[in-house]
C-alpha cells in the first residue's frame, strides 16, 4: 500500500510525512506508543520498559564516547566498543615512529598494558525529562537568543546544584528540542579514566580511506576497544590513577554470533550529533551555498598540502593522521550533501511543503502575525554573504588551524595570561613545546595556501587588514609573509615567557596578525548577529506550525547529541539501478587488496590478506551464506555522532557497530530519503574474528563471551 501511494502522489508529499518505519531519531524516555507498536510489528521482542527503565535497560550500556561519538559496553569488566575512527586520536597520541600503534595496531595482554588517555571520557545517560512547562512559565519563549542562553545557563546551574546534593558524580545539561519549542533536562554520569585496549592497524581500521568513505560496498573493520576504570573504593568515576580498577556495570550488551538476514530487525541507540530536518527552504539554500561549498573548497586546499607531507615523512604522518581524517570526513560529506540537494530538487520540494503550511496557517489562523515566510526569506538573504565569509573564516583560521594562527588567536582572548594579580608588568604568556603535534614545514605551507585561497574567495569588506601588509611589504608573496611570522614572532618561541605589557609585544608580527583576525571576525559576525534572533524565532514558529498541522501522528526532534533510538531492517537498496547487496564478504576485501598497486588506500599487511583468504572462519561464519560477512546495510536513521553506535537485533543483542552512511543519501541531515538512506555497520563477527586471529586477544574474547 505504501509503495503504491508513493508513485501516485507528489514526491514532496512523502518527504515530510512524519512517521516511517525506518525514519526517526526518538528519545527513549517518552518513546511514542505508536513507534513501539511498529517496532514490535517489525520483530522487536522486548517489553517497552526494557529500553529505558531500571538497571537492566538497554540505555545503560550505551555511552557518549568522548563527546563526539557513541559506544557500547560489552563485558562485565567495562570493555567498550566504538569505531576505529572514534579512537583515532587516542591511538595516534600514543604512537611514535618507534612504536607506531596507528600503523601497526595495538593489543594489550593485561590490565597493566592498557593505555590511559588524557581528556577522554565516556558518559552514561541516567535520566531525561521534559522541563518545557516550567521554562514556559518563566517566559522563555519570548526571550532573545542571548537571553535564552544566559537564562538556561542559570537554570542548568541551579538544577545541577540540586542533583549533586544527592550524587556528586552527576552532570546535568538542558538541551533544546523541536527548534526550541521544547526543552529536556538530561542527567549524565561521566567516567574520566578510559584506557585503550585494542586497535587494528590503520590499514584495516580505515580500509579504503577516502576512496570508500561514505560509499558502498564497504569492507572497513572500523572498531577499537577501550575500558572504563573506576575508583577501587567507591566503584564510581575517578580521575586517572594507577590504582583504579575496571568498571563493573550492572548492564552490558550481550554479543550475538547469530547474524541477520534481509528484513531482520535492526536498532541503533547512540548520540547523533546534529540534523536540520525542520529547516526552511531558505535555510537549506544557505546550507548548500554559504556553508557546505566554502567548507569543501577550503578543506581541499588544506588536505592537499597535508597529504603530500604525510606521504613523504612518517613522523609527519603520525602528527597529522587525525587532523587529516577529521577534515576529510566532512569534506566529502558536504560535497555529497550538495549533490543530493540538487539531484532531488530538495529546495524546491521544501518550498512546496511550506506552501501547505501557509494554507494551514491561513485556514486556522495559527501563528498568524508571527510566522512570516517573506520575512524569513529576506533575513536569510540579508546575511548570506556574511555567513559565507564566516565559513571561509572558520575553515581557514578556526578549525584545526596551523600553530601560528592558533597561538595568535588564543592570546587575543586573554585566557592564557599568567602573572601576579594587580601587577600588570608581571603579566606574561607562555606556550609549551608541542612540536610533537605539528610540523614546521607542513604548517607554514598550509597557512600560505589558505591565506591565498581566503583572499580569492572572500569579498574585500571581510578580509583582515594584514593582506595590505602582504601586498606592500612582501609583494603579494604569501609564503614569505608566513615565513616571517614563524621566524620573527615571539609567539612561536615555546617555553619562554612573553610579557604582554611591553611595547615590543604589541609590535610583534604574530600579535598584530592575531589582532587583525579578531577584528575581521567582528566585522563578519556583526552582519550575522543582527539577524540571529529574528531567524531563530521564524524557524521556531515554522517547526511549531508543522507540529500542530501533524499533531495526530508522532514527530521526532532533530538530533542534538542526546541519546536517540532509530529502528528499521537489514536490507539492500537500488544502487545505480541495480540491487546493492546487503552485506560484503571476505572475498570482496581480498579483491580490493589485489588492487593496492592502483590505489594505496587498499594496501594492507600480508597477514591481513592471509587471514581473509581462508575458507573456514569457524564460529564467525554466517550460517546462511557460509562466509565471513564484513559490513552490512540497514535503513536505520543515523548521522554524525552515531559513529560507534551499537546495532541491536530484536532481542537487544549486539550484531554490529554503525560507522557510516551512504553517498546516495548524504542529504539525510536535512531530508531522510527512505528509498536510499542506509546505515553501514561493521559486523560484530568480523570484529571478533580479527580480535582472535590477528590480535590473539583470547582474554578479551573470553571476557566478551559472544554466543
Amino acid at each position: 500500500m505504501k509503495k503504491f501511494l508513493f508513485f501516485v502522489l507528489p514526491f514532496y508529499f512523502f518527504i515530510f510525512l512524519p512517521l516511517k518505519a525506518d525514519e526517526g531519531m526518538w528519545t527513549l524516555y517518552n518513546l511514542p506508543n505508536a513507534v513501539y507498536e511498529t517496532m514490535k510489528q517489525e520483530n522487536y521482542e522486548l517489553p517497552y520498559g526494557a529500553l529505558y527503565e531500571g538497571d537492566d535497560a538497554i540505555k545503560n550500556c550505551v555511552v557518549n564516547f568522548g563527546g563526539f561519538c557513541s559506544g557500547v559496553v560489552v563485558s562485565p569488566d567495562g570493555l567498550v566498543f566504538t569505531n576505529h575512527h572514534c579512537g583515532f586520536e587516542a591511538i595516534r597520541s600514543h604512537s611514535t615512529v618507534e612504536h607506531d600503534y596507528m600503523l601497526n595496531g595495538f593489543v594489550s595482554n593485561s590490565y597493566e598494558e592498557e593505555l590511559p588517555n588524557k581528556n577522554l571520557y565516556v558518559s552514561f545517560m541516567v535520566e531525561q525529562k521534559d522541563i518545557t512547562p516550567y521554562l514556559d512559565s518563566l517566559g522563555i519563549q519570548a526571550m532573545t537568543r542571548d537571553e535564552r542562553w544566559l537564562f538556561l545557563d542559570s537554570i542548568e546551574n541551579a538544577m545541577l546544584k540540586d542533583i549533586r546534593k544527592q550524587d556528586s558524580t552527576l552532570r546535568l545539561e538542558i538541551s533544546r528540542f523541536y527548534e526550541g519549542n521544547k526543552f529536556y533536562a538530561t542527567t549524565y554520569r561521566d567516567y574520566e579514566d578510559v584506557r585503550l585496549v585494542f586497535a587494528l592497524p590503520k590499514s584495516m581500521g580505515k580500509f579504503g580511506g577516502e576512496t570508500d568513505n561514505w560509499m558502498w560496498p564497504r569492507q572497513t573493520c572500523d572498531f577499537s576497544v577501550f575500558r572504563i576504570y573506576v575508583d577501587p573504593k567507591t566503584g564510581g568515576p575517578a580521575k586517572y590513577s594507577k590504582d583504579n580498577v575496571p568498571y563493573h556495570p550492572k548492564k552490558w550488551a550481550p554479543v550475538s554470533l547469530q547474524g541477520y538476514e534481509p528484513g531482520s530487525f535492526s536498532m541503533t541507540i547512540g548520540y547523533p550529533g546534529s540534523t536540520s530536518r525542520y529547516l526552511s527552504s531558505y535555510g537549506i539554500l544557505e546550507r548548500r551555498d554559504a556553508r557546505n561549498k566554502p567548507m569543501y573548497e577550503t578543506r581541499e586546499v588544506k588536505q592537499a598540502v597535508m597529504l603530500r607531507h604525510m606521504r613523504a615523512d612518517e613522523a609527519v604522518r603520525i602528527k597529522y593522521d587525525s587532523k587529516y581524517a577529521q577534515s576529510s570526513n566532512y569534506w566529502k560529506n558536504s560535497i555529497g550533501m550538495n549533490k543530493c540537494i540538487d539531484s532531488i530538487g530538495l529546495i524546491r520540494q521544501k518550498a512546496e511543503y511550506e506552501q501547505q503550511i501557509r494554507h494551514y496557517q491561513d485556514s486556522t489562523g495559527f501563528l498568524m502575525g508571527k510566522l512570516d515566510f517573506k520575512l524569513l526569506e529576506h533575513l536569510y538573504q540579508k546575511r548570506f554573504a556574511a555567513m559565507r565569509a564566516l565559513t571561509f573564516y572558520n575553515e581557514t583560521f578556526g578549525r584545526s588551524a596551523d600553530e601560528m594562527t592558533r597561538r595568535a588567536v588564543r592570546v587575543q582572548n586573554g585566557a592564557i595570561i599568567n602573572g601576579k594579580e594587580g601587577k600588570p608588568k608581571s603579566y606574561y604568556i607562555e606556550f609549551k613545546n608541542n612540536t610533537s603535534e605539528w610540523d614546521y614545514d607542513t604548517d607554514r605551507e598550509i597557512l600560505a595556501a589558505l591565506l591565498k585561497h581566503f583572499r580569492e574567495k572572500v569579498e574585500i569588506k571581510y578580509q583582515p587588514d594584514f593582506y595590505n601588509v602582504i601586498d606592500h611589504d612582501f609583494k603579494g608573496d604569501y609564503q614569505k609573509f608566513v615565513d616571517h611570522l614563524y621566524k620573527k614572532s615571539k609567539l612561536m618561541k615555546s617555553d619562554k615567557k612573553i610579557y604582554v605589557n611591553k611595547k615590543s609585544y604589541h609590535r610583534d608580527p604574530g600579535v598584530v596578525y592575531g589582532e587583525s583576525l579578531v577584528s575581521a571576525l567582528a566585522d563578519i559576525t556583526a552582519d550575522i548577529t543582527s539577524t540571529y534572533d529574528s531567524i531563530d524565532f521564524q524557524e521556531r514558529y515554522l517547526c511549531a506550525a508543522k507540529l500542530r498541522m501533524e499533531e495526530d501522528v508522532p514527530n521526532y526532534s532533530d538530533a542534538n547529541f542526546t541519546m536517540r533510538l532509530s529502528y528499521g531492517q537489514v536490507g539492500e537498496y537500488l544502487l545505480d539501478g541495480k540491487p546493492s547487496g546487503y552485506y560484503t564478504t571476505a572475498k570482496s576485501i581480498v579483491e580490493k587488496m589485489d588492487k593496492a598497486s592502483e590505489n594505496y588506500e587498499y594496501e594492507a599487511e600480508p597477514i591481513m590478506r592471509e587471514l581473509l583468504s581462508v575458507t573456514d572462519f569457524g564460529p564467525y561464519t554466517d550460517k546462511r551464506t557460509g562466509t565471513l560477512q564484513l559490513c552490512f546495510l540497514s535503513n536505520n536513521d543515523i548521522t554524525g555522532g552515531n559513529s560507534g553506535s551499537p546495532m541491536f537485533n530484536g532481542k537487544g543483542e549486539l550484531i554490529g557497530l554503525a560507522f557510516d552512511g551512504n553517498w546516495d543519501s548524504l542529504s539525510s541531515d536535512i531530508f531522510f530519503d527512505s528509498q536510499l538512506a542506509r546505515c553501514i555497520g561493521v559486523d560484530i563477527r568480523y570484529v571478533l574474528y580479527m580480535m582472535e586471529k590477528w590480535g590473539k586477544a583470547d582474554r578479551l574474547l573470553k571476557e566478551i563471551n559472544a554466543k
